[in-house]
């Protein structure tokens, strides 16, 4: 049987529910739903959800980042970030393992405005592709989330104008080609190769959703062994809610 998996930065997982999160939620009917930038506190939000089993990683800082994976299926084990002092802080990696592969979410750092965080994003970028290429000694990866990053110039509407912008820059763009020439497939490009216009992501200013004025910064990434169990991707970009949209993939 396929296994429908679902990635999403929710922008805010309180406020999401506010907008027809669950409608969607039961909806899609997903094996796995993975959530970035929950923003949540541990004890602030009661969840209770039958037939999935639920784990999260909170930030210390209140309000900022955080990740979440519901999942049918109970994993045989759970971690949560890399084990490295600096980066294990803000709640942003989940790995569940099964039977035959691991099932990550990240919501990766963002560069922030004038990049001042970009040094610190190339350190993190190394020590995650370091992180997954280790879990995939042991069996296939399965990675999904916010990466922060349009690979290529078709993965954002106006790519001459953020050249240098958070998100497109050299620095980050050669960081995610590392990460795929490491062993991984961006699948979503490997059903649509050349397909314009899908994004995952849309500024709040200047009516970007409505012009889709947009950049696909969320991904679903596969270890090369598990090509040949690849079904289909998809952006679900009429859903509301956040100002990202939810990515799917379906894997046998």
């Amino acid at each position: 049987m396929p296994k429908k998996y679902i990635s999403w930065n929710v922008n805010g997982l309180r406020a999401c529910l506010d907008k027809g999160f669950m409608d969607f939620f039961d909806k899609v009917d997903a094996d796995a739903v993975c959530l970035q930038e929950i923003k949540l506190s541990e004890g602030q939000l009661a969840w209770d959800k039958p037939g999935y089993h639920a784990y999260w990683n909170y930030a210390k800082k209140k309000g900022y980042s955080g990740t979440a994976i519901f999942t049918k299926e109970e994993p045989l084990s759970v971690s949560y970030d890399m084990g490295i002092e600096e980066h294990d802080n803000e709640g942003r990696i989940i790995a569940l393992e099964f039977e035959d592969y691991y099932l990550v979410t990240v919501y990766t750092p963002n560069s922030q405005r004038g990049l001042e965080r970009l040094d610190y994003r190339m350190k993190w970028e190394d020590d995650f592709r370091v992180y997954l290429n280790g879990l995939r000694e042991n069996k296939p990866v399965i990675v999904c989330g916010d990466m922060n990053v349009a690979h290529k110039e078709i993965d954002l509407k106006n790519p001459k104008s953020n050249r240098k912008n958070a998100g497109f820059t050299d620095e980050e763009r050669g960081k995610m080609t590392e990460l795929l020439d490491s062993g991984f497939i961006d699948t979503f490009r490997y059903f649509y190769p050349d397909v314009t216009d899908r994004y995952s992501w849309w500024s709040y200013m200047f009516h970007a959703r409505e012009n889709n004025a947009g950049w696909r910064i969320d991904y679903f990434l596969v270890s090369e062994e598990l090509k040949d169990r690849l079904v289909s991707a998809d952006i679900h970009h009429s859903v509301m809610g956040s100002d990202h949209c939810p990515v799917e993939l379906v894997i046998d």
